[in-house]
């Protein structure tokens, strides 16, 4: 028998179950069975009941237990942003993670944005301010260095004459015009600027210019015309009917006074040549009829001398008449010369009275007509103005000719009715017109004595020469009326002031500013009071001397400084 034949016999063989006992008996399988089942069905309830409660809490607290980690994670990021903000980002030293560091001091003045240590308006011992004068009524501003110049923040003051100048000019912008007021309560000059250093007013974009003297023309501006005079204008017509024979000149042809224009053949002047001959004729005839019987008074009767003497007076006023009647249209008639002469020869003379010789060399003296009434200008002058041509019928009511003598034309300007009071005849008046660059000057020399009832402005007129030609009527423009002009005037940048809220101030910089590296960066607040002002400047009637240093571009930011500085300090004199 092989070996592992019967090894294996009893390992493969199988095992039977006993069957249950109890007590060493044994006990039926089914009951058994049974009493299996009832313990699982009692167990199973109790099992899920407990599983059911511990559900819920166990996933709390492992949610807890899972999110620690990433908890722990963003508090850690944000205590390193945390100190990173509030120590710009830089890593302690170990001295001072240990604890061995000294504490900072903290040396700065909110109020005044500069180290506390050095804030010259909190310990005012530290740069004691200077005299205050107060108020001066004569120019309207704090601390006037006109007659205070120790005030000006300057190293070498002004000389007497230079200050007596200001004055006369200071009085002279005053009187001129009212200006802009400062309030004399105000307190706010009293005030001072200071900057930590250079650099920060650097920083800060602030910009310093000279005060300095330049000339200023002070003026009133207004809308004007050019036109022709009135006074140096004619407008010709024939004085009788006629026709026109010839015309002479043209639109924009100069003429002399005297010179005839146009030639009209009138009937009626020749019927007047005729009257005044005939009447020279009547006048010599009872000339020699008085003589005659004065010669023999004694042989007649006194009554036919007064006959012919009273003839003789009527003749007289006929050649007076006619004479009067030719004058009226321009003849240049002589009587005097008239008389005595041969008939012909008066006819002859008669004919072409008036004529120029060049004129009368076209005509045939022995066929031309006895009606020429010549057109002469009464003016040396250019035409401006034809409105007639040859063979036309005219008569007194139609103007055929307008001269003009343009070396002197005339300014129309309009002014506010405000500035009334300050014009005055004699002023010297500007001229631009439009669209050139030409200036003109004149001298007023009239004011209307009433304002237009539609636009209110006041009408005023100059006399401008015009011998070059240039200006041509109803020329627009703008003028304006020359009340002062001041060639030293003490300017300032336009802009360089700010109207804080009841004074006009500026800030000037302090004289020792670069004295040496610890010298305090202040610029002191100074009331001014403008004049005119011209284009990128602007004229101070009084407030700061030439030589000092104001801020002119950023000097906003000093505005803004003053104003958080004086926050709330009580200053109630914007309300007066």
């Amino acid at each position: 028998m092989n070996r592992s034949t019967v090894d294996a016999s009893p390992r493969t063989s199988p095992k039977k179950s006993s069957p249950p006992s109890v007590n060493g008996h044994p006990v039926q399988a089914s009951l058994a069975k049974k009493s299996h089942t009832d313990r699982s069905e009692t167990e199973r309830p109790l099992a899920e009941t407990t599983k059911k409660a511990r559900g819920p809490l166990r996933r709390s607290v492992g949610l807890a237990l899972s999110s620690i980690g990433p908890t722990l994670v963003l508090i850690g990021f944000a205590a390193v942003f945390y100190y990173g903000h509030h120590n710009d980002w830089r890593i302690p030293k170990f001295a001072a993670l240990t604890g061995d560091v000294e504490p900072v001091v903290d040396d700065w003045c909110e109020e005044h944005a500069v180290p506390e240590s050095i804030c010259v308006e909190c310990d005012p011992t530290l740069m004691p301010k200077e005299q205050d004068y107060g108020w001066c009524s004569d120019h309207g501003v704090h601390n006037c260095v006109l007659d205070h110049p120790d005030v000006a923040q300057l190293k070498r003051l002004p000389s007497q004459g230079e200050l007596a100048a200001d004055l006369q000019r200071a009085a002279r912008a005053l009187a001129i015009a009212p200006r802009k007021e400062n309030n004399s309560g105000c307190k706010i000059y009293q005030t001072r600027i200071q900057f930590a250093s250079i650099e920060a007013v650097m920083q800060a974009g602030v910009d310093v210019e000279l005060v300095e003297r330049h000339p200023i023309v002070e003026s009133i501006v207004g809308n004007g015309e050019i036109v022709y005079d009135p006074t140096r204008q004619a407008k010709l017509a024939s004085r009788v009917p006629g026709s026109v024979w010839r015309v002479f000149k043209n639109v924009g042809d100069k003429v002399s006074e005297g010179e005839v224009l146009a030639v009209v053949d009138a009937v009626g002047v020749g019927e007047l040549k005729t009257s005044l001959l005939r009447s020279l004729a009547e006048e010599n005839l009872q000339q020699q009829n008085v003589s005659r019987l004065t010669a023999a008074r004694s042989a007649i009767a006194g009554a036919r001398v007064l006959d012919a003497e009273a003839a003789l007076a009527k003749a007289r006023a006929d050649v007076l008449s006619a004479e009067q009647s030719l004058r009226n249209l321009g003849l240049p008639v002589d009587v005097k010369r008239l008389r005595g002469m041969d008939e012909q020869w008066v006819l002859d003379e008669l004919r072409f009275i008036g004529i120029p010789s060049s004129i009368r060399s076209q005509l045939d003296a022995q066929s031309a007509t006895a009606n020429l009434l010549p057109i002469a200008s009464p003016m040396d002058g250019i035409v401006i103005e034809r409105t007639v041509t040859p063979s036309e019928v005219v008569d007194p009511s139609r103007m055929l000719f307008q001269i003009g003598d343009t070396r002197q034309m005339w300014l129309q300007l309009s002014v506010p009715l405000e500035n009334m009071n300050q014009i005055a005849i004699g002023q010297r008046i500007r001229f631009t017109p439009d669209g050139s660059r030409q200036v003109v000057e004149g001298v007023l020399d009239w004011i209307d004595t009433s304002a237009d009832q539609d636009t209110r402005m006041l009408e005023v007129r100059a006399v401008l020469a015009n011998d070059g030609g240039r200006l041509r009527n109803e020329t627009f423009g703008m003028g304006e009326i020359i009340l002062r002009e001041e060639a030293d005037a003490i300017v300032i940048p336009t802009g360089a002031s700010h109207w804080e809220g009841c004074c006009q101030v500026v800030f000037v910089r302090d004289k020792d500013y670069f004295s040496g590296p610890d010298s305090y960066k202040l610029f002191h607040v100074r009331s001014v009071r403008l004049g005119a002002q011209n284009g990128d400047v602007t004229e101070v009637i009084s407030g700061v001397l030439p030589g000092e240093v104001i801020a002119t571009a950023g000097s906003d930011v000093l505005k803004a400084q003053l104003l958080k500085n004086n926050l709330g300090a009580g200053c109630d004199c914007v309300a007066e």
